[in-house]
């Protein structure tokens, strides 16, 4: 059950109209690092998680995502509160409406024309939200590793959004915004390692000799750290192909029928090394003049080549 309170979770103080930051504003709002992403992702978690605790933590976090939601489009709102009137009223001349709502760039401009001033589920680059942002996958260990990770990109998009502004007040509420940030992000981690059995995630163990290799994959430039060190791994410094000892090759069983039917559209389809044909591209190329040093069209072709 979801009750609403008129009043804000933080209080908003806007110092004057800026359209441009409001557009910046609105990856918080409908972005994939925004908050309607954070609440939908955590509620989706919370519905079926079966321990209590963990239940009310996440249910706990979706709802107040939801306050930081209503935060971040009250100042949308604030932002564009002059130009909203102005476009809706229409007080001044076409030519000095339209530098007042575009000349703080960014696409704010469109964000007054298609929304009317107010947030709009998109990103600053006007992209529609979309479920597809939220990353639930239903394994708990998997999901709070992920809402980690999800509540450090929002603090640093918060970061940023408050090195753009010198607003006292928009920096206030993005602080506090940024700050809770890392307060879900506390208690996430302490949720994850409170599950005894937390690594690896789910049910099934890794495949014991493969588990604790290092393949050295790229060539020059290698750096030893604990990520690859002969303490924690067996360090393979030069792979090779069929680490299972095996030749290397995809391979499948197939009938007797299936394979005749292959075996017939590999020879319909066979390559002649030997051949060297004569193509389009051939016929309009350009070749070398070993004397001049020029390259020149071929002679043998009579078409009209550009």
């Amino acid at each position: 059950m979801f009750r609403h309170i008129k009043q804000l979770q933080y209080t908003v103080r806007v110092a004057g109209p800026n359209p441009g930051l409001a557009n910046l504003l609105l990856e918080q709002f409908g972005g994939p690092q925004g908050e309607l992403a954070a609440a939908c992702r955590y509620f989706t978690q919370g519905l079926s998680d079966e321990d209590p605790g963990r239940k009310d933590m996440l249910m706990d976090i979706a709802t107040e995502e939801l306050s930081h939601l209503e935060i971040i489009g009250s100042l949308v709102g604030m932002l564009n509160k002059g130009a909203k009137g102005d476009l809706a009223e229409g007080t001044e001349q076409e030519g000095e409406l339209y530098r007042n709502i575009t000349g703080s760039g960014n696409d704010s401009h469109l964000t007054s024309l298609l929304y009317g001033g107010g947030p709009s589920l998109t990103n600053s680059a006007g992209v529609p939200w979309t479920a597809a942002y939220i990353d639930t996958i239903g394994e708990v260990t998997a999901d709070l590793r992920s809402n980690i990770a999800a509540e450090a990109r929002a603090k640093i998009l918060y970061e940023r959004l408050i090195n753009v502004t010198d607003d006292p007040g928009v920096k206030d509420a993005l602080g506090f915004l940024m700050t809770r940030e890392v307060a879900h992000q506390i208690s996430f981690e302490k949720a994850l390692y409170s599950i005894r059995n937390s690594f690896p995630p789910g049910k099934l163990p890794p495949i014991k000799e493969y588990a604790g290799v290092y393949y050295n994959m790229s060539a020059g430039g290698e750096v030893r750290g604990s990520w690859n060190s002969d303490e924690n791994f067996t360090y393979v410094a030069n792979p090779t192909a069929a680490v299972d000892g095996g030749n290397g090759m995809a391979s499948v069983v197939l009938s007797e029928d299936q394979q005749a039917k292959i075996d017939r559209l590999k020879l319909r389809t066979a390559s002649d090394t030997t051949l060297n044909p004569v193509t389009g591209t051939d016929l309009c190329a350009v070749a070398p003049d070993k004397n001049k040093g020029a390259w020149v069209k071929p002679a043998f072709t009579k078409m009209r080549c550009p």
